[in-house]
């Protein structure tokens, strides 16, 4: 897919609400060889997502082997509206507690004081730095089920109307 598609799907405002939430999930493939799909808190900075994870979990062997990745970054209501991401994770250790990681836990209902509490509790625990996991999209789609379909059904559809 070409850069400018992408840019242009996710520049639509249904994706940029979408990429305006805090959990996606994480396809990827792990060191067993099996797939796995982790909801995870990401950060989205107009050109790429970020997200942060102890320097000790297991996807970051499993990225570092096999960096291809996909994500999906949906709602909960009927009809669902649905982003699709692919592209390569790069991993990026760090020292202390990134910006993006504190960045894409805004939007959980805490009061000012809770909000406090957490990011100490978060800087205790994060001592040995985190690694921000930080994803550029090679490949988007964006479904509605009004204006856009999965594939699969935009053929029934197609076959449907003798086309």
């Amino acid at each position: 897919m070409e850069p400018t598609t992408v840019a242009e799907i996710l520049d639509r405002p249904l994706s940029r609400e979408l990429l305006a939430r805090d959990l996606t999930r994480l396809a990827y493939v792990a060191a067993d060889g099996t797939p796995r799909n982790v909801p995870i808190a990401f950060s989205w900075n107009g050109t790429e997502i970020v997200m942060c994870t102890p320097p000790n979990a297991p996807k970051l062997a499993a990225l570092r082997a096999h960096p291809a990745v996909a994500l999906t970054i949906d709602t909960e209501v009927h009809p669902p509206a649905i982003l699709l991401i692919r592209g390569r994770a790069e991993l990026d250790r760090v020292d202390g507690i990134p910006a993006e990681f504190l960045e894409a836990n805004t939007t959980y209902e805490m009061t000012p004081e809770q909000r406090v509490e957490w990011e100490a509790g978060v800087r205790a625990l994060y001592t040995d730095g985190m690694v921000r996991v930080v994803v550029t999209p090679t490949w988007a789609k964006l479904i509605d089920f009004e204006t856009t379909l999965p594939s699969a059904v935009e053929e029934l559809v197609r076959r449907q109307a003798g086309q």
